[in-house]
């Protein structure tokens, strides 16, 4: 059972990070970051997640304003080949994207940031993902359900592309943008217990 004695918010308006957390039966505020984060270029990907959701993190206890208050964030990117893959927004750029990870190997990074009050712990994740061979067919039909514009690397896991997917290494979670085993770890450090 959780047990959380402590003001929780999830500073995402990721469905799917809510339907993670949800399954842990502990109650919690979403106060989505509304700021556009950044992070310089040069940065690892591991790096660069772990800024971006401290970023969030930051942004949302600003606007709490209770330092009891414990401020969970997180940030996801797909990378291949060392270049970074954020989300299409576009059919074309969509089905390059798809092309480009069709029959390869990807990674994917999240990074997790806990904050409370002036304590911040922030950590990163990674798995790897193989897509087995897409036809061109399938990358247009996977388009035109419309899916793929609004996630990084133009594919959600946890829908169609889950069709894509030959095989993972890591967190299966993570691929949908928590890493749930890391994160109730770090929960845990600021004493929440999602078990």
């Amino acid at each position: 059972m959780a047990y959380c004695n402590k003001r929780l918010i999830l500073a995402s308006g990721s469905p799917r990070r809510r339907e993670l957390l949800d399954k842990f039966g502990i109650d919690y505020e979403i106060l989505p970051a509304q700021g556009e984060e950044s992070a310089p270029p040069e940065l690892t990907p591991g790096e660069r997640v772990k800024a971006l959701a401290a970023q969030k993190a930051e942004e949302a206890a600003h606007r709490v304003n209770d330092p009891a208050a414990v401020i969970l964030a997180a940030d996801t990117l797909v990378e291949l080949d060392g270049e970074v893959l954020g989300k299409p927004g576009a059919s074309e750029r969509a089905r390059a994207m798809l092309r480009a990870l069709s029959g390869r190997e990807h990674r994917v990074w999240s990074g997790v940031c806990i904050r409370e009050g002036e304590r911040i712990l922030a950590e990163s994740e990674c798995t790897a993902v193989r897509f087995r061979t897409l036809s061109d067919a399938e990358i247009e039909a996977y388009i035109a359900t419309g899916e793929p514009l609004d996630k990084a690397g133009a594919y959600g896991y946890q829908g169609l592309a889950s069709l894509f997917v030959e095989r993972i290494e890591g967190d299966f979670f993570n691929v949908m943008g928590l890493p749930v085993c890391r994160m109730g770890q770090m929960l845990r450090k600021f004493g929440i217990s999602l078990l």
